[in-house]
């Protein structure tokens, strides 16, 4: 079937192309990066140095067990089931045909993707619905559980490297799965839709696995900003107040992140231009405030639960409210970011200024 004949030309091919262009220079950017980061993998390997931000870095049998076992259960498995989600609510809810449905899950960079083609025939907002079940589906369960293991860990244990719970030690296991997520940047096909397909946006348009993947760049290198951050806090803080402010950075983050998504794609207008990696920039009243009462209402969960003074309720207000203007203004793929890095500095200014 010729792929053109679904697409009319309410966006000019220019805009297209300029699209695409942009596309690259986010698979480009990556590809240098992980380039770099390689060269330091062979550098750690032949100096046996970490420099504090990476405790493992050998190739051994466990070493490559656990990529392996990480690959093939959270992109492969993991990304077949939401994979087949996304797909059956693309056919029943949305509407799209099965060549419409092959196109989403596709690359979108070899045949012609316009986003207002697809909104001009079917509902906007089941889309968005469909994209944020997809997504959030994929990511939020796993990350809900990884999250509840850690702070129950933390709490336990009170490691002073609690604050990088959800940044893997393994350097080995970073550069892989970056390389494997840049094998199939530009691929098609079935495996490729299951790395990809559940967290591209159909309303992100040709620059859905652009978003996806300036994502998992800037996580890998989150951690050299967050390895010396966590370093600090855990100076600041006692050890019996570690959980806590685990809980603050990354449990706010992943809460208002979430619902910010959920609460705009179900209930929200989107009417609030932004800037960022998709041919659709736009956010809603509706997700900010949910992902705002989200936050709150967790972080207040937590001070209050852990019986912390009343200084931590200023604390949990502040972070709140960080995280959803972090959420709403920076940059479409770059919030998990700034979301991670301002609840550490926030944190780490609270424990320096206001408990010492």
């Amino acid at each position: 079937m010729d792929t053109t004949a679904l697409i009319d030309r309410s966006v000019p091919i220019s805009t297209l192309d300029e699209r695409r262009r942009t596309a690259q220079r986010i698979f480009r950017g990556a590809l240098i990066f992980n380039a770099v980061l390689t060269a330091f993998w062979f550098f750690v390997l032949a100096t046996h140095q970490g420099f504090g931000i990476f405790q493992q870095y050998q190739i051994d049998r466990a070493a490559v067990a656990r990529v392996t076992f990480g690959i093939l259960f959270f992109y492969v498995v993991w990304g077949v089931i939401w994979y087949a989600v996304k797909n059956l609510l693309l056919t029943f809810y949305v509407g799209f045909t099965k060549e419409e449905r092959r196109l989403a899950f596709s690359s979108r960079m070899q045949a012609p993707f316009d986003v207002a083609s697809f909104t001009s025939r079917y509902s906007e907002r089941r889309i968005r619905i469909t994209d944020m079940i997809g997504r959030r589906g994929r990511f939020i369960t796993l990350a809900l559980v990884g999250f509840f293991y850690l702070y129950a860990q933390v709490s336990t244990e009170q490691s002073p490297r609690f604050a990088n719970g959800f940044l893997t030690d393994s350097l080995f296991d970073a550069v892989i799965t970056s390389w494997v997520f840049l094998a199939f940047y530009y691929a098609n096909g079935f495996i490729a839709g299951a790395f990809y397909g559940p967290q591209s946006r159909v309303m992100d348009g040709v620059l859905a696995r652009a978003n996806c993947l300036l994502i998992t760049t800037l996580w890998t290198a989150f951690k050299f900003v967050m390895v010396p951050l966590g370093a600090r806090l855990a100076v600041v803080f006692p050890p019996g107040q570690f959980a806590a402010v685990f809980a603050l950075i990354w449990g706010s983050y992943i809460v208002n992140d979430a619902l910010s998504e959920v609460g705009g794609a179900l209930f929200g207008k989107q009417k609030i231009k932004v800037r960022g990696i998709g041919d659709v920039n736009r956010k809603s009243i509706g997700g900010t405030v949910s992902g705002f009462v989200g936050a709150l209402v967790f972080c207040l969960w937590i001070v209050i639960g852990r019986g912390l003074p009343p200084a931590w309720i200023a604390l949990a207000i502040v972070i709140a409210v960080s995280n959803t203007a972090l959420e709403l203004f920076s940059p479409r793929g770059t919030d998990d970011f700034f979301m991670a890095t301002g609840n550490a500095l926030i944190c780490l200014v609270f424990g320096m200024f206001v408990l010492s």
